[in-house]
């Protein structure tokens, strides 16, 4: 059967309450600014030249490698040319469904998992177990995109046994592509001060001071290493939590102040402006779907 391309779309929430799989080719280039998002997402490059960034590391990618990314990581696709199609297959599955398909013995979770000693985003695999996993994805995307009687019984254990070898191969695999990502000491230490300080008053001048780097060179490096500026990456860091503590119930008033914001009025402006919603209506939609599940 030939390869089924769906329309580009630059959405990054969820329709489905389960999973959603997409197949895509670009004969230009579309990049997504740095972002996050509230589930999980498996991304395999098809074809193209391709860096991704994760929080502050970077990967070389090469067609056939998959990247795996948690719902609290900041994260970019940063295409290098446009003088090939850019194909490659995205999956995203939500977190709660996620950790429902999960066992007490198996966590499916456990591939995304950051604090798990030589963890890495990035997967590559030996070419018969790349093929593999390329059909797995393909069939689920297959099964996804036909409305047929089972289908939807048929994706969800493919599902299953693709994050089921996804978690074997991170296992196996993991920690063995320093070669293919890049850091940066003086940027790792500012990300980390960041991810620590975030609800304290940051500032260009403050961290250069600290890392004693001009303000010049780190905004040189960060921007390199990390793909945004630090002002961006603090503001994205801070309504990221924010978004979770939203979500697990606390008033925004009260968000607000944990997450650093120097006034409500901006911390409205920001949230609105990164999600097209107020703090309130999207604690809101939170519990709604809460209710209806």
């Amino acid at each position: 059967m030939p390869a089924q391309f769906q329309p580009y779309t630059r959405r990054q929430t969820m329709i489905a309450r389960d999973f959603e799989v997409y197949r895509y080719r670009s004969t230009y280039l579309n990049e997504v600014a740095l972002h996050h998002h509230d589930f999980y997402e498996i991304y395999l490059l098809l074809r193209g030249q391709v860096s991704y960034t994760v929080e502050n590391h970077l990967y070389k990618m090469r067609p056939g490698d998959l990247m795996l990314v948690s719902p609290l990581e900041l994260h970019q696709a940063r295409i290098m040319t446009d003088a090939e199609p850019y194909e490659r297959i995205v999956l995203w599955v939500a977190r709660a469904y996620l950790e429902s398909l999960s066992s007490p013995r198996t966590s499916l979770t456990r591939c995304f998992d950051t604090t798990v000693p030589g963890h890495t985003n990035l997967l590559r695999l030996p070419g018969a177990a790349s093929a593999e996993m390329r059909r797995r994805l393909e069939r689920l995307s297959e099964l996804h995109l036909q409305n047929e009687y089972g289908n939807d019984l048929l994706a969800a254990g493919c599902l299953v046994e693709l994050l089921v070898e996804l978690n074997r191969a991170a296992a196996d695999r993991r920690g063995q592509f320093n070669a293919d990502c890049s850091t940066d000491q003086v940027v790792d230490a500012v990300v980390s001060y960041i991810n620590e300080h975030y609800n304290e008053p940051l500032t260009l001048d403050l961290l250069a001071e600290k890392f004693f780097i001009s303000k010049y060179h780190l905004l040189r490096k960060f921007d390199a290493q990390v793909g945004t500026t630090v002002h961006r990456y603090i503001l994205q860091k801070r309504l990221l939590i924010a978004k979770q503590l939203l979500a697990g119930g606390v008033a925004p008033s009260e968000a607000c102040g944990y997450c650093g914001f120097g006034d409500y009025a901006n911390f409205y402006r920001a949230f609105r402006s990164e999600y097209g919603a107020t703090p309130r209506q999207y604690a809101q939609s939170v519990q709604n779907v809460q209710k209806n599940a």
